[in-house]
């Protein structure tokens, strides 16, 4: 049994041949700066939230298509069919196109009401209604393997849809419920909900929407996670593991300034290590000259983003969380772990590293009648995997 998970919001179009229309791009590229301006010539940023309950982000969907429309309007004339990418691979496999729901959330062109497209958003905005199919859940059959891919392996396997956002796939194997944090390239912090909150406190806080397993709702905020100190590494030729960046850090843990590591001057730069220092400079704090001070300085201020992402979440739900549930990669960084709890002063609890790829393996357990819920599947979770916990400091 096959099923792909592929990072959010990435796409592509498809002609009537089912050839790929005009490049693919990571979302990462430039090519969608001031195209908010043009989706909010259409529909404003607060009835956009109040319609997707999606935050913004400049490489949504939703901005990616604008940039088509504005700079290849002509892919957009012909296009027959739109596939995010998880689900053009399985195309691939089984010559069947489908869309997945947990997937298509992060567009933000699918309603939080009706789990579905908003096609009247998706006309007021111009784009070509026909090309987005009905949405499915994970779990969902989508084929079997094509004649020649058959001959390929060696074998038979039907494709099922996961949650193929991999965050929606992670929350699946959340052992405990409550607060969480996805940590990796991305760190995602917040809570499983039955509802989209789309309150303008939310959308003011920059908290999104996303969908999950069985209709849920991921209320939460993106934060830019780790990806700062994998840049960082690779600037050092990967000289560093994580584990020696993170003892670094812990050496020059006084060292005393802070970024906003939200700040759009850390999404793509072209030297992350230049960006961090010139971020200290333009704020008139100390500048980070070593690694382990440039290493200090992104560990230090994701706990306290961290930290603020939390106290807005429990003002925006009136509830207060006494615990976080790290999973993903970034639950191996114990040094982050513990910053997190003194700085948050609640208890961490960390674990599992592979929850992305074990929601995948949950949706086909639950899909074939071996494990009967995800209440159960979380259980299991839970008795099967070591989780960490830290402590928040006195």
């Amino acid at each position: 049994m096959y099923i792909f998970i592929v990072a959010a919001v990435d796409y592509l179009l498809l002609d009537k041949e089912n050839q790929i229309l005009g490049d693919a791009y990571a979302y990462r590229d430039s090519r969608t700066e001031s195209m908010d301006k043009e989706v909010y010539r259409l529909i404003s940023e607060k009835e956009l939230y109040q319609r997707t309950g999606i935050q913004k982000q400049m490489f949504n969907t939703i901005y990616q298509l604008m940039a088509v429309k504005k700079q290849e309007p002509a892919l957009l004339e012909k296009a027959e069919t739109f596939l995010m990418l998880p689900d053009y691979f399985q195309f691939l496999l089984t010559g069947r196109q489908s869309s997945e729901y947990t997937n298509a959330v992060s567009t933000q062109l699918v309603s939080p009401v009706s789990k579905e497209w908003d096609r009247e958003l998706i006309e007021m905005l111009g784009y070509p209604d026909k090309i987005f199919l009905p949405l499915q859940m994970p779990g969902t059959k989508v084929g079997n393997l094509k004649k020649e891919i058959k001959q390929q392996v060696g074998f038979d396997c039907e494709v099922l849809h996961c949650a193929s956002h991999d965050t929606a796939s992670a929350v699946m194997a959340m052992p405990r419920q409550g607060l969480y944090l996805s940590s990796g390239t991305w760190s995602l912090m917040g809570i499983e909900t039955e509802h989209a909150i789309c309150t303008e406190d939310s959308r003011l806080a920059n908290f999104t929407n996303e969908g999950g397993y069985e209709y849920r709702f991921r209320y939460l905020k993106n934060i830019m996670g780790l990806w700062m100190i994998q840049s960082v590494r690779h600037e050092l030729n990967d000289t560093y593991s994580f584990a020696q960046l993170c003892e670094m850090a812990a050496e020059n843990k006084s060292f005393p300034s802070y970024i906003d590591v939200n700040d759009t001057v850390f999404m793509a730069p072209d030297n992350m290590t230049e960006a961090i220092k010139n971020d200290c400079r333009k704020t008139k704090q100390p500048v980070p000259e070593t690694t382990g001070e440039i290493a200090a300085v992104i560990y230090q201020s994701l706990a306290r983003c961290y930290k603020k992402t939390i106290e807005e979440l429990e003002a925006n739900t009136r509830k207060i969380y006494n615990e976080i549930q790290i999973i993903g990669g970034g639950s191996h960084a114990a040094y982050l772990n513990q910053l997190t709890a003194n700085a948050a002063k609640k208890t961490v609890y960390a674990g599992p590293a592979e929850a992305t790829a074990i929601g995948n393996i949950i949706a086909q357990m639950i899909q074939k009648n071996e494990l009967k819920n995800l209440k159960e599947a979380r259980q299991c979770v839970s008795e099967s995997f070591d989780i960490k916990v830290y402590t928040p400091a006195i």
